[in-house]
């Protein structure tokens, strides 16, 4: 459970931002989106093993 205890003088937009970012680090809604339909081991890592070439050649190419 996510708490955001309120400082004196702060306003409930800013206090509602940090408690997007506090909920946002948490990754529930990543996980949420993630679980809505099953996926195959092996695409799972197909999908890994092509983040993983992509990321490669994106830091290939800035070294450069």
């Amino acid at each position: 459970m996510i708490i955001v205890q309120i400082k004196d003088n702060e306003s409930v937009d800013r206090a509602l931002k940090r408690f997007k970012k506090k909920f946002e680090r948490t990754g529930v809604l990543k996980e949420l989106r993630r679980r809505t339909f099953f996926q195959k081991p092996s695409v799972t890592k197909r999908k890994q093993k092509e983040k993983a070439v992509y990321k490669q050649t994106m830091y290939a190419t800035d070294n450069q």
